[in-house]
């Protein structure tokens, strides 16, 4: 019952920021400042950089190997083998392997002649083992094995391999007599691990988008395709630059985390001014426990949930344009070509998008009462509506070029390495009708594909149970006598729950008082959750990810108005900032994999009983 007392205080110290936030608006004037407050200066670059500094620190701190398996042993077809001779007879009890990519599974034989074979064991590379470390014990087997042969049953390609003696010694390569065609297994020993881990191998869903990212440069079809191109693309560049290995296929999706940082401070910056809740609000997306853990696990979240960043940053500085000057065209067209990367990236974006449009749709509406009601003047309300109509027509032609024409042509163009699979290439290839075909044919998979998802997971959520932090997800779990080691997806519990405090009140200042940011912030929320609450197929907690954006944004607008309206408001945000720190650095041990004890992780830290530490 004591870890119960810390939730129980960190909701008592949400009350508080409620309670100052509603008296300070019940009772005190608004102190009302200029846009000169909203510029970006020297101090706000200075401080971004820090925060931004300090986080891609932890961030690329064990985010895992910076080596691994680069060459495979490409076995074309079922009955191909491969055979290690050892040069003296000696006993063999395990086989380490790294999985390369393609299913199927290697039947071990041990040979005393060369010819008369018997069968040891298999290892196995299923859908769920591909890029990782596996072991294969081998007991019961004496001092005369003399060949090793390993027998594909499909194709399928095997990084390395590492024989152990009956003390469990490795065999070193000098021991071994290795064929011209077996050297790819047996020619990156560095790169054995004593046990696999997060840091030499795949985890959770890194199984299916870094499998198909590298894929995608092998010009190999891809096995994932449940979701579009561009973000297992964007994986695949860290994976060129750094190779085949933990780092080079997480790289991106931490670096992109890292960038969400200053352009969360510039949103806010924009949004509400001043240097201390920018601040404020770009910490408590550093010390986020979903955007830690989720931009360091190769998937495509991360640039799903960057893009819509930025399409709802450039669609705020749209609505903030002056229409005379044309200023407003370019944060609309970056808003729609963001709008265009992300549903690229993932279909959760149309979601986002959805948003975008019913904002927009409801400033045209706006606009055009306060046209009409703009004078009293017969002619000059002509002439305004005129101007207003001309505008109109100029931006829906805008909308129509970056948020439906060039969107579908980002889409388009990035099934390219799928062409490039069918033997494909050039300009050429996207004018053709096969890849126009294939184009649409994944589009109907993936329709198909997630209308039917049917299946069970032990740490399957609910859309009601993300808005309450109620069952993290655990995306690796190993133990080691009395420590374990995890790493797990949920949101810090004071963006959460403070987070959805302050959606209420957007909504209720919205409805109340009609305030425009506060109905901006509501939308952007309500279009990245309300589909989830109608969707039956299985869902998880990193789902509620792309809703952190706007949870963060109506905190900021909450300590804006302390800021404003409250005498205490530093010490309120001063607090905020410490509560967030120390919950990230309690909770770091299950978010970035480290190793600790089991009591302090489930005593501590488990909470409440769903959640899995």
């Amino acid at each position: 019952m004591v870890h119960l007392l810390f939730p129980i205080a960190l909701l008592a110290f949400i009350v508080i920021i409620f309670g100052a936030f509603i008296s300070s608006r019940a009772a005190a004037p608004l102190y009302i400042e200029g846009d000169e407050r909203k510029k970006v200066r020297g101090r706000d670059g200075l401080i971004m950089l820090c925060i931004t500094a300090c986080y891609a620190l932890s961030a690329f701190l064990n985010l895992g190997n910076t080596y691994g398996p680069e060459s495979f042993c490409r076995f074309g077809e079922r009955g191909q083998y491969a055979l290690i001779e050892l040069e003296q007879p000696e006993g063999v009890s395990a086989v380490a392997y790294f999985t390369g990519i393609h299913t199927g599974n290697y039947y071990v034989q041990f040979s005393e002649d060369g010819e008369n074979f018997i069968d040891v064991g298999v290892l196995e590379q299923g859908y769920a083992d591909l890029l990782k470390w596996k072991r294969l014990e081998i007991p019961g087997y004496g001092q005369n094995t003399r060949f090793v042969r390993l027998i594909a049953d499909d194709e399928i390609w095997l990084g390395e391999i590492s024989l152990y003696d009956l003390d469990g010694v490795e065999i070193s390569a000098d021991r071994l007599i290795i064929p011209d065609g077996c050297v790819p297994l047996f020619d990156e020993r560095h790169t054995v691990p004593e046990n696999s881990t997060y840091l030499n191998s795949s985890y959770f869903d890194e199984i299916y988008h870094v499998r198909t990212a590298f894929e995608h440069l092998e010009e190999v079809k891809p096995y994932e395709i449940s979701h579009p191109p561009l973000g297992k693309l964007i994986i695949s560049i860290g994976i060129s630059i750094f190779g085949l290995n933990p780092f080079g296929w997480r790289f991106m999706g931490t670096l992109v985390g890292v960038l969400m940082l200053p352009l969360v401070y510039f949103f806010t910056k924009r949004m509400f001014g001043g240097t201390a809740v920018p601040a404020l609000v770009t910490l408590l997306s550093a010390t986020d426990f979903m955007h830690f853990a989720q931009t360091r696990i190769a998937t495509i979240d991360s640039y799903s949930v960057f893009f819509i960043l930025l399409m709802y940053l450039f669609m705020y500085i749209y609505l903030q344009s002056e229409r005379s000057n044309k200023k407003w065209v370019l944060p609309l067209a970056l808003s729609g070509i963001s709008f265009g990367l992300g549903a690229a990236s993932k279909w959760t974006c149309l979601y986002a998008g959805a948003g975008l449009g019913l904002i927009w749709f409801i400033d045209r509406v706006e606009r055009y009462f306060a046209a009409r009601a703009a004078s009293e003047d017969a002619v000059e309300r002509m002439r305004v509506m005129k101007n207003y109509w001309r505008e109109t027509l100029s931006n829906v032609l805008v909308c129509l070029l970056f948020f439906v024409a060039v969107p579908v042509v980002i889409y388009y163009l990035s099934y390219y390495p799928y062409g490039q699979a069918e033997g494909m290439s050039g300009l050429g290839m996207f004018f053709r009708g096969d890849y126009f075909d294939i184009v649409i044919r994944n589009q109907e998979y993936m329709l198909s594909y997630h209308s039917g998802v049917d299946a069970e997971h032990p740490y399957s959520s609910r859309w009601w149970q993300w808005i309450l932090n109620g069952r993290p997800i655990l995306y690796y779990l190993e133990y080691s006598g009395n420590e374990k080691s995890t790493i797990g997806a949920f949101l810090n519990p004071f963006l959460c729950w403070g987070g959805l405090g302050a959606i209420i009140s957007m909504l209720w200042l919205w409805v109340k008082e009609k305030d425009r940011t506060a109905r901006f912030i509501f939308l952007g929320y309500l279009a990245q959750l309300l589909p989830w609450v109608f969707v039956t197929r299985i869902t998880f907690e990193y789902h509620y990810f792309p809703s952190s954006v706007f949870l963060l944004l109506a905190l900021g607008y909450v300590f804006d108005s302390l800021r404003r309206r409250f005498g205490g408001w530093k010490w309120l945000l001063g607090a905020s900032a410490a509560v967030s720190i120390v919950l990230f650095a309690a909770f770091y041990p299950v978010l970035s994999g480290a190793w600790v004890s089991r009591d302090f992780a489930e005593n501590c830290l488990g909470w409440f009983a769903t959640w899995p530490f």
